[in-house]
This record gives structure tokens, C-alpha cells and sequence, in this order.
């Protein structure tokens, strides 16, 4: 069942008890009152009726100038099963049962014809000096009249109030459908299209709860949009990095194959070609294994960062021949972390600086009350203020028409942050175009340990 139906089904059903409960109260409200009016009004008439039965004129007479024209008149005795008087305009009501009782009682009686009866009963004393009952009755004919006309009204009233009602559970179904019906369908588009992602137009929209979910939706779309296409870069950006140093593996494999046997001079230079290449790999491999890895195989310890540092900046100077100026604190700076994964940020940005800037890096430590900064700057081409909001972000480079140049696979300054962030710490750039860019590292300081 779909949930259109169920709405309409679930307030027109609603509707319709709520409509029979209180018809119903009213129908027998409305009954019970006037019912009991009807008694009041033939109590008054039979009190009326047994005063002036004390007078000296016959009772018969008497009884049959109080005759109803809608009723009758009886009298039964204590021993006798038919009334002593029968007094009615009506020849079907003789078939109504009657009894002697000793007390007064009143009642609604309704006959197997559905014939409904006021009936009061009184013991007075006859003529002849015996106790009989005196039986007032008087058909309800204009009350059954006034039930059945309320009764039609009430069933006219239910049905007008239960047409809009099913009416606008419709309305109220479109209404709450209708955004659901445009996230499923947008769904299914940007599910069978993901090259063009669709979202949930919003614009002159009350402010409710389903507001909300289509705004979330497409917020989500957009988070959605810009990580698939992050990971289609990469994917491609990866594809054309790692094909290139696979077809030179594979041609130096078939370089040594064909003539290695003729050229022994060939194998060592081949070697030295797949061994660079395979290096090559192998750090892009790494970089993305280490943005799964588990920290919980992690080992935190005590860890000198000046020390750190320092063989860090020498492995640089004596690897790429730059001019690398260090800067630090005379006495140890000790920070708790992983050694291996302190050592891997200060790598990412000192290669960073390296790839961007052809002058002198400046690396600095100092203390700041119970932080240690640690800062790397170049005097590189700088960053504008727009990429520098998402130079953390995975997968993103700032000049993408430089990837054969830099070698970059978009991750470092992503692994970089995440690593920062683990250790308590931040990872923030400041930079300016044509001025430069650093980057600052905040770690935690700890005591000197033993």
C-alpha cells in the first residue's frame, strides 16, 4: 500500500469514527431527553388524572375525558390478567401486554410492530374500595418522527463533513509527498548520472521539518559531489602516475630480455631505472595505505622534536643539495606521539617547500607557553586565499598542470593535517601570493622523560 493511500485511508477512517462517536452521543443525548420529556409531560397529565378520581363522579367517565389521542387507558386488578378498563381511540394498541403492579414505576416500552410507548403506572384505589393499577400510556409518534429526521440529518451532517475531510487528506498527501517524491526522483538521477548530480530546489519554501530534509539532502549531494569528484581526479591523476613508471619498468624488463646477454652495461642501468620507478610507486602506495591505517597500531612515546627535526633537515640538505636554514631552541623539546609519524609531516612539507620554491627553506622551532610551533617556509609563488581553504582537503592539488613536474599525488598535506590532528595538535598555513607560504605545526610539550 502505497504511503498516499495510507494517509487518505488512515484521516478518512479518523474522520469517520470521530464523526460516529459523536453523532451517536448526540442521537441518544437528544433521544434520552426528549424521552423523558415525553414522561414528565403524561406524569403531570396521570397526577391530574388520579386527583380528580377522588371526586364522587363515576371513574369510567372521569378516565375517559384523560384519554390521550395517541394512548390509552387501563386498569388491571390484582387477580384478573385483563384490564377492567380499556380505554383507546386506536384498535392496534389492545395488542399491547399489560400487568397489575403494586408501585408506581416509568418507562419506554417499545411493541414487537416498533410501537414505542410512554408508560406510567400508578396503585390507586378503585370505586369498590380494592387496590388496582392505573396504566397511562401514549405512543411516541412524534419523537420516533423527530429521531428519524435527526437521524437522517446526522447521517447528511457525517457524510459533509467526511467528503472535505477525504478531500483533504488528498491534499494533505500531495502536500507531504511531494518533496519525498522529488528526493526519491533525484536520487534515482544522480544514482543512474553521477556526472551531472541534481538537487532539491528549495526557493520559496516554508521553513519546516521537510524543509530541513531537502536542505540536508542537498547538502549531502554537494559533500557527495565534491568527493566523487575528488576521487575521479585522483583516480585519474593516479592512473597516469603509475602508468608511466609501469611502461618503463616493463620496457627496461624487455630491454634486459632482448640484449642483456650481449650488453651486460644495459642490466645495471635498467636496474637503477625500475628500482627509481618502483620507489616512485611505492610512495604513492604508501601515502594511501597510510590514510587507512589504524591508529590504534600506533606506538606513542616520548619523542625529542628538535632532535627529530634536525636529522630530518640534514637528510634533506644532503639528498637534494638545498639550502635549508634550521632554527631552534638550545635545550630538547619533547612532545608524546608517534616518532615514525612526526617524522613523515616534517618530510611532507619540507618536500613541499621543496617542489615549490627554488630558494632557501627555513625550518623553526619555538616555544609557545605550553606548545611547540614548528614552522617551514619558502619563498615560493605563494597561495591564494581561496585554495588555501582546501589545501588540506585529499586528493587536491594547487596546480594541477604541474603533476609530472612536482611528482605530487594531492594526499601529503591531507596525511600531514590528519597527523597534527591526532597528536593533539594543528596543522595551519599562512600564505600570500608572490610572498611565500608557511606552514606551522602546534604540538603539545611534555617533560623531559628518562
Amino acid at each position: 500500500m502505497k504511503l498516499r493511500t495510507k494517509i487518505q485511508l488512515f484521516s478518512s477512517l479518523f474522520m469517520l469514527i470521530l464523526i460516529l462517536l459523536i453523532n451517536t452521543s448526540i442521537y441518544f443525548l437528544f433521544y434520552k431527553i426528549s424521552s423523558e420529556g415525553e414522561i414528565e409531560q403524561l406524569t403531570a397529565k396521570t397526577d391530574t388524572m388520579v386527583e380528580a378520581l377522588q371526586a364522587d363522579l363515576p371513574n369510567s367517565d372521569l378516565l375517559e375525558a384523560f384519554l390521550p389521542g395517541n394512548g390509552m387507558i387501563r386498569v388491571y386488578k390484582e387477580d384478573e390478567s385483563k384490564p377492567i378498563v380499556f380505554l383507546t381511540k386506536q384498535r392496534e394498541y389492545r395488542s399491547v401486554p399489560g400487568i397489575f403492579e403494586n408501585s408506581e414505576s416509568r418507562s419506554i416500552v417499545t411493541t414487537e410492530d416498533d410501537m414505542d410507548f410512554a408508560v406510567i403506572s400508578r396503585p390507586i384505589i378503585w370505586e369498590d374500595g380494592s387496590v388496582v393499577t392505573l396504566q397511562v400510556a401514549e405512543q411516541l409518534i412524534a419523537l420516533k418522527e423527530t429521531m428519524r429526521t435527526l437521524f437522517f440529518v446526522l447521517v447528511i451532517a457525517s457524510l459533509l463533513m467526511l467528503i472535505p475531510t477525504i478531500i483533504a487528506g488528498r491534499f494533505l498527501s500531495q502536500f507531504l509527498l511531494r518533496p519525498i517524491r522529488a528526493l526519491t526522483e533525484t536520487m534515482k538521477v544522480n544514482t543512474a548520472d553521477q556526472a551531472n548530480w541534481q538537487k532539491i530546489d528549495v526557493e520559496n519554501r516554508s521553513h519546516d521539518e521537510l524543509y530541513e530534509m531537502e536542505q540536508t539532502f542537498n547538502e549531502m549531494i554537494e559533500r557527495l559531489k565534491e568527493n566523487y569528484e575528488k576521487q575521479e581526479v585522483f583516480v585519474s591523476d593516479a592512473s597516469h602516475e603509475l602508468k608511466t613508471p609501469i611502461s618503463i619498468v616493463k620496457s627496461y624488463a624487455q630491454l634486459i630480455q632482448r640484449r642483456g646477454d650481449k650488453h651486460p652495461e644495459l642490466i645495471s642501468e635498467s636496474v637503477q631505472a625500475i628500482n627509481t620507478e618502483a620507489d616512485r610507486m611505492q610512495q604513492l602506495v604508501e601515502q594511501l595505505l597510510l590514510l587507512v591505517k589504524n591508529e590504534n597500531d600506533l606506538t606513542y612515546k616520548s619523542v625529542d622534536i628538535v632532535e627529530l627535526c634536525e636529522k630530518t633537515v640534514a637528510t634533506f640538505r644532503g639528498a637534494y643539495t638545498r639550502s635549508i636554514q634550521f632554527k631552534h631552541p638550545s635545550e630538547s623539546v619533547f612532545v608524546h606521539g608517534n616518532e615514525d609519524q612526526l617524522r613523515q609531516v616534517i618530510y611532507i612539507l619540507l618536500d613541499n617547500a621543496l617542489k615549490y620554491s627554488a630558494d632557501d627553506i627555513e625550518v623553526t622551532i619555538t616555544l609557545v607557553d605550553d606548545d611547540v610551533n614548528i614552522r617551514v617556509h619558502d619563498y615560493g609563488p605563494g597561495i591564494s586565499e581561496e585554495e588555501q581553504k582546501h589545501i588540506f582537503d585529499r586528493f587536491y592539488r594547487i596546480d594541477k598542470a604541474r603533476n609530472r613536474e612536482t611528482g605530487g599525488t594531492g594526499l601529503g598535506l591531507a596525511i600531514a593535517k590528519t597527523i597534527s590532528l591526532a597528536h593533539d595538535g594543528d596543522l595551519v598555513v599562512e600564505s600570500k601570493l608572490g610572498s611565500g607560504t608557511t606552514f606551522q605545526i602546534t604540538l603539545p610539550i611534555i617533560k623531559e622523560q628518562s
